[in-house]
């Protein structure tokens, strides 16, 4: 139809007019342009749960993608046929599936804790020990602004988290000074872009139309944000955004070799210690749950794997010799 926008176009206005996040956004884009390219450019429209299936088998026996991947590959297609095109798609049972891993979480001890923290300053020693001491995922602790931090109660609202569910956090004491004395430079920072005519963030959903003057408000802003100015990829404004997940990523992982440690330590190791030290201390798993934000308790269970107690952790036989 002459005038229509593209089918990639119309996946991005699809996925924004319900609230998906940019990550999530680029994510469906680059399978729905990858399942296009594999069938040598042919239009979805003309194409179904047979060229899917295809696809999909190729990604885990050639690809030789995790399960995850070849499931979020699946649920783009789905939503680019569903929502996009209108079409039902059916029969896609003889799928070749990626074999879904089992392995434990790296977990680091107490004192390995503290000597990854121990390499880290200023804020990246205050996310890293939000990470551990809350339990927080590393784009929730990114997307942190200032309203969702309550000093009087010590905890931390982590809103539209994984599954888009709001939940409380605990708010360690150990971090309480420090986050503090860094939300007044943050607000110093914030004052100086308002005297500059800045100062402005992106506000969630149709905030913006409803209350513009929110987008300079100060319980909006980032509580990590930026150092530079930066253009909104989808509304192209100019405004401060919160710090790139990257940067924290390869200072948790330069503090785990600056440690000496031989394990691999990643955000989400910390995220693994805080689940299990919980457990150590003898907190309930579905508390554990809760404050993780896990939709099943199963998916919590798998740290009662790792204690340093319990049903696996007897003496060897061979140690009664």
């Amino acid at each position: 139809m002459p005038g229509s926008p593209k089918l990639l176009d119309q996946l991005r206005s699809a996925l924004r007019s319900r609230h998906y996040s940019i990550r999530t956004e680029e994510s469906y884009v680059g399978w729905a342009r990858r399942f296009i390219l594999f069938h040598r450019k042919r239009h979805p429209r003309n194409m179904g749960a047979a060229e899917i299936g295809a696809f999909l088998s190729n990604l885990a026996e050639e690809g030789q993608v995790s399960a995850s991947t070849q499931s979020q590959a699946l649920s783009a297609l789905l939503f680019l046929y569903r929502v996009v095109l209108k079409i039902e798609i059916e029969g896609l049972g003889d799928i070749a599936r990626a074999r879904r891993s089992r392995r434990l979480p790296v977990v680091l001890s107490r004192d390995e804790v503290r000597q990854v923290l121990g390499q880290l300053e200023g804020s990246k020693w205050i996310m890293a020990t939000l990470l551990y001491g809350s339990g927080l995922r590393l784009m929730e602790c990114m997307r942190l602004r200032t309203r969702d931090i309550d000093f009087a109660q010590s905890i931390l609202l982590i809103r539209e988290g994984k599954g888009r569910k709001d939940r409380p956090a605990l708010l360690p004491r150990a971090v309480r000074a420090p986050l503090h004395r860094h939300l007044e430079q943050v607000r110093a920072l914030h004052r100086r872009d308002l005297e500059q005519g800045e100062g402005q963030v992106r506000l969630p959903y149709a905030l913006a139309r409803k209350i513009p003057a929110a987008a300079r408000d100060w319980s909006w802003q980032w509580v990590f944000p930026a150092t530079r100015l930066s253009h909104d990829p989808r509304s192209k404004a100019r405004h401060r955004h919160h710090v790139h997940p990257s940067m924290l990523q390869r200072g948790v992982q330069r503090a785990g070799v600056d440690a000496g440690l031989d394990k691999r330590v990643t955000c989400h190791v910390l995220r693994h210690s805080f689940a299990t030290h919980l457990l150590e201390q003898g907190s309930d798993i579905r508390t554990v749950q809760e404050l993780l934000g896990h939709r099943s308790v199963q998916t919590t269970m798998i740290y009662t794997h790792v204690l340093q107690r319990g049903p696996l952790a007897v003496p060897s036989p061979a140690d009664r010799l």
